[in-house]
């Protein structure tokens, strides 16, 4: 899957039903969220920086996303703002089952083989829509 603009993201958002606005009526209740924030071991080093963007374009490829977005920390100065990560990686999947199907995905396995050495750590939030 290729990288969207904001544009498509969020028309693809309300297509998808996911919630803006706060109009949680309109929020799939099995959409499965994949969040993850890269922390590069040499964070000052580009090629580093250019070589794990090249692993999560590839790695957007896996057939069961719905939809991905790859970001770098903005330029936002709040306290609580956490901006030492090299890349987010925030991806929907129609349902956990999906989400599983990815992370056993070849796509996946060749992703964590072939780029873990550049990362020191990773932070992984998933989420499910609250039970109604």
């Amino acid at each position: 899957m290729k990288q969207q603009s904001r544009r498509n993201f969020v028309k693809s958002s309300l297509s998808a039903g996911l919630v803006i606005g706060g109009n949680a009526d309109l929020a799939p209740k099995n959409v499965f969220v994949h969040h993850v924030l890269f922390y590069l071991k040499n964070p000052g080093n580009a090629g580093d920086k250019d070589k794990l963007l090249e692993g999560l374009n590839k790695l957007a490829k896996c057939p069961t996303i719905k939809m991905v977005h790859i970001g770098t920390p903005a330029d936002t100065n709040r306290e609580v703002i956490e901006r030492s990560y090299a890349y987010s990686w925030l991806c929907f999947f129609d349902s956990p089952a999906d989400e599983e199907a990815y992370q056993k995905h070849p796509i996946h396995d060749d992703f964590r083989n072939n780029y873990a050495h550049l990362w020191e750590k990773v932070v992984i939030y998933d989420s499910v829509g609250p039970k109604r």
